[in-house]
């Protein structure tokens, strides 16, 4: 999502990880390894996902914050003297691009075999470890429900002009943008995102798309779905006369998009890594997550998400490899028609 960044990425900050993390300052924690993580998830959530990691392991844990494209363009910058042990992204776009570049080690088989094969490239050099699904978010009073879009191409129609929200510039819609590209080609994607030119608002963030459809200046937008359920977690504070509609079916609007976790090929502690990302697949962190306010999707085998969901597999989601996702070409199509 478009946020400022938590963290300068020159600036490498050790977090001590609170409650169960234990070890920082601790006896005996000199001794212990350390990982170094470049982390673009919310750090709420990646910290929540690894209580428990340092006092089963013994590995302490630093970060560094940023956003998907500047962390990973970091790692890309520093190739094999880059101190980063394990990358996270919010988004998979970013992490296929060191895949590309062969930064990345192949995971271990068991971490891979904890999450089913659609959160993860068929690579096997990372893997998701959250899930979050495209959906519209729109004005009940503008929109009933036979008039919403059978499809998100359908919002290029000229009909849609002025009536439409994106936040162009974040991530999230971008992993959306590269979803459509994989699926329907370059051909297509480029009328579609012409159209959304011509017919959308463009905002700052996934949460000024949801309060415009709120209060009426759109008739909807595209987000991810869990701006939406955390907002109503809190009070609807945001969007309480907002709705949500999933597009299912199989189409591109109803894309999942992954948060991955892998492996640095240049990590100078390669079994520490995998224990981490092992970790983060496995059954306490995908439970954690799942229990937690963050209302993204677990994609731990045999675990459910908050009740609060509609199901994950009840969403028709589109196959989609998320390793195919092309991040560059999203960014030279979307500059090539003005959206960026």
């Amino acid at each position: 999502m478009t946020r400022p960044a938590r963290a300068s990425a020159a600036a490498l900050t050790a977090v001590c990880l609170a409650g169960a993390l234990a070890g920082c300052g601790s006896a005996g924690a000199s001794d212990a390894e350390t990982l170094t993580v470049y982390s673009a998830q919310h750090q709420s959530l990646v910290r929540t996902m690894l209580e428990g990691f340092t006092e089963e392991t013994g590995i302490e844990v630093e970060f560094r914050d940023g956003n998907d494209a500047e962390l990973a363009n970091q790692i890309v910058q520093e190739g094999e003297a880059s101190p980063a042990d394990v990358f996270l992204t919010e988004n998979s776009p970013s992490i296929a691009v060191l895949d590309r570049e062969g930064l990345l080690a192949p995971l271990d088989r068991a971490t891979l075999d904890q999450v089913g094969e659609q959160f993860r490239p068929s690579s096997g050099t990372w893997t998701g470890f959250a899930a979050r699904s495209t959906v519209l978010v729109y004005d009940p009073t503008a929109l009933a429900e036979d008039e919403l879009p059978a499809s998100i191409t359908d919002l290029a129609d000229p009909a849609w002009e002025g009536r439409i929200g994106i936040a162009a510039g974040g991530a999230d819609f971008q992993a959306i943008v590269a979803a459509v590209l994989a699926l329907q080609g370059e051909e297509a994607t480029r009328a579609w995102l012409e159209g959304l030119e011509r017919n959308a608002g463009v905002y700052q963030s996934n949460s000024a798309v949801m309060v415009a459809a709120d209060e009426g200046e759109i008739d909807a937008g595209v987000m991810y779905h869990y701006y939406w359920y955390r907002d109503q977690a809190e009070g609807g504070l945001k969007g309480d006369d907002a709705r949500l509609h999933f597009f299912g079916g199989q189409d591109a609007g109803a894309f999942l998009s992954v948060s991955g976790a892998g492996v640095l090929a240049s990590s100078d502690q390669p079994e520490d890594a995998q224990r981490l990302v092992a970790w983060l697949t496995g059954r306490e962190a995908q439970e954690q997550l799942a229990e937690s306010t963050a209302l993204e999707y677990a994609v731990g085998t045999g675990i459910a998400s908050a009740e609060a969901l509609p199901p994950l597999d009840g969403l028709g989601a589109p196959a989609v490899d998320p390793g195919s996702l092309d991040q560059d070409r999203v960014t030279e199509l979307m500059q090539e028609v003005g959206l960026l």
